[in-house]
């Protein structure tokens, strides 16, 4: 009978162990704004010149001014700022970029916006964003386009197109 009360004992504590370690998980739900990759090659077959990390906010009936004001560092997207990665030297806006790591922030204007290159990494939103760490500015042009709900990067003709809303930023791109 000792020997039965044993093997029970051990058995319920296996099984608490069990069901306490499968509980003990949490998983955080779909982020509101997910987060995507943009890789830039100047051909299907070619290594990748640039690779951009970004977070994809909505507008959700939100306008596009209020979310990303002219005039104003923003982040370029949500959450973290965006990273940016050349893979080698880059023309970018027209001015050589060194390859390597950088944020990417924005200043949002009517006709153009501000286009700025950062050495500060895994920072959230613009908040901390320092000036003087900015290693790189140069300008996108501003067009108007179908809508676009989700913010959106994405490469192609030599460009890097920012797109959110009806707004289109153009930033050359080249080695």
């Amino acid at each position: 009978m000792k020997k039965l009360s044993f093997i029970s004992t051990i058995a319920f504590a296996f099984i608490m162990l069990l069901t306490t370690n499968v509980h003990a998980q949490k998983f955080a739900k779909m982020d509101k704004s997910p987060l995507d990759i943009a890789y830039y090659k100047t051909d299907r077959n070619s290594p990748p010149m640039v690779k951009v990390i970004y977070s994809r906010p909505q507008l959700k009936g939100r306008a596009l001014s209020t979310l990303a004001p002219n005039g104003k560092v923003w982040r370029t997207g949500a959450n973290e700022a965006v990273e940016i990665k050349f893979f080698q030297d880059t023309k970018f806006g027209g001015k050589t970029v060194k390859a390597g790591v950088y944020s990417l922030f924005t200043i949002p204007g009517d006709t153009e916006w501000t286009i700025i290159l950062n050495k500060d990494l895994d920072i959230w939103g613009a908040y901390n964003y320092k000036e003087e760490h900015d290693v790189l500015r140069t300008k996108g042009t501003v067009s108007k386009d179908e809508a676009v709900e989700a913010f959106s990067i994405a490469f192609g003709k030599g460009n890097m197109y920012l797109a959110w809303g009806t707004v289109r930023v153009a930033v050359p791109v080249s080695k």
